[in-house]
């Protein structure tokens, strides 16, 4: 798509064209390219029309709007396998969780994408090795290691759905970025739907109440079932045809909660010395500590993602740098507990897997705090933190094939 705007930028018939067939890839890979040919009187023409804010909501093609109500009801039947095949749930749902989801927004963005037919079919036999191994792997539910994959292979599902979405460039890392600003926006989408299902949800089982109906089992089973894999596919489906309904809330959010999370992770590491808890000698606490030192990395990155395509104030820059700075101090704590543990009770999966991901991530946020240091000075643009976020991701990706991959054979299953 990039080189077929650029070949016909003086072509309005053609770039309409190229437009109309597209619309999605062709906003995004313009928007790209258009630091580069502004200036140019068509390209300064698509800007203003790619970027003009209608009130309208567009519902998309045909085949789109096919393709999400196909894709809904078929992730419904796969969640509702175990109740129509004797397959156990403890057995089905952890294995498989993430194949009712990501698969079918990795088809839908390959197919935006219009993705190389060699590279779709990559990506679809990655995610059939992936379903077969996890579902071949020893029934052991004691097994940490099983435990532990089943925990990364969403994770990897998610890289492969980031390769679809970036399509034929994947060294771009704008397309990169646009892939972390999209999970933002798909979050909000996806919490604003789950909002509104509950609400229907709670009006529906009272309706029926009053009326003499008790049909909270059969609205569980049914109606609850097949909308929770539908909802981030239909949110998906609505952020990329309807841009305009959370582009704007997306960087509220992160501008209002990074120093609000600031101030609370001030706040808590103070109150953790008066609370006699500690992750050193609590294991559910440590567990617990380190799910908040994701989200708050998640947020980070987030915030620098939604902020690279503008220009963000100097405060907004120095908070995202003083949260990273303590987020540090955080991940410090869990790496020196998870040592600690290791070096007191010896090693076991878990352990390792926790002290693997610690020290890829105080290595990513030492790094993404440097490049905030100098975007705060001055130094570098907001966008060179972007790029050394994005390019750090396949580190990740290599420990997460390590681990679902691997530890299996180098702890025996245990």
């Amino acid at each position: 798509m990039k080189n077929e705007i650029l070949s016909h930028l003086h072509d309005p018939g053609q770039l309409e064209r190229l437009y109309r067939s597209n619309k999605g890839p062709f906003k995004r890979e313009f928007s790209i390219l258009y630091p580069e040919i502004q200036g140019n009187a068509l390209a300064e023409f698509w800007n203003a029309r790619l970027h003009y804010e209608s009130e309208e909501i567009s519902w998309g093609s045909r085949k789109e709007l096919l393709f999400v109500v196909i894709a809904s009801l078929v992730a419904g039947i796969l969640a509702k396998l175990p109740a129509i095949f004797p397959i156990s749930e403890e057995f089905y749902y952890p294995r498989n969780i993430g194949f009712l989801v990501f698969p079918f927004l990795a088809t839908y963005f390959a197919w935006k994408n219009k993705l190389p037919e060699g590279k779709a079919a990559f990506l679809g036999f990655a995610t059939v090795v992936c379903l077969l191994y996890i579902n071949f792997l020893p029934n052991n539910p004691q097994s940490d290691t099983l435990i532990l994959a089943c925990i990364h292979l969403p994770l990897l599902l998610w890289v492969i759905l980031g390769v679809s979405f970036v399509g034929d460039d994947l060294s771009n890392y704008r397309k990169r970025l646009g892939f972390l600003r999209f999970n933002g926006d798909l979050a909000v989408m996806t919490a604003l739907l789950v909002i509104a299902g509950v609400l229907m949800t709670g009006i529906t089982i009272g309706l029926f109440a009053l009326i003499g109906f008790q049909i909270e089992e059969f609205y569980a089973e049914y109606v609850v079932a097949f909308g929770l894999p539908a909802v981030p596919i239909v949110a998906t489906y609505l952020t990329q045809t309807n841009p305009q309904l959370v582009n704007k809330v997306s960087p509220v959010i992160a501008k209002l909660f990074s120093p609000l999370v600031l101030v609370m992770l001030v706040i808590y590491l103070g109150a953790i010395i008066y609370s006699g808890k500690d992750p050193y000698n609590d294991r559910e606490f440590l567990m617990l500590f380190n799910a908040l030192l994701i989200g708050v990395i998640a947020l980070i990155f987030f915030s620098v993602a939604e902020s690279s395509t503008e220009e963000k104030t100097a405060w907004s820059v120095w908070v995202l740098l003083l949260l990273s700075v303590v987020t540090v101090v955080v991940n410090g704590i869990a790496l020196s507990a998870i040592s600690f543990r290791i070096s007191e009770w010896g090693i076991t999966p878990n352990r390792v897997a926790v002290l693997g991901a610690n020290v890829l991530m105080l290595i990513h946020l030492l790094i993404v705090t440097v490049m905030l240091y100098k975007a705060a000075t001055k130094k570098a643009p907001i966008s060179e933190v972007g790029r050394f976020i994005v390019l750090y991701i396949p580190v990740y990706v290599a420990w997460v094939v390590v681990v679902i991959f691997l530890f299996p054979l180098l702890f025996s299953f245990k």
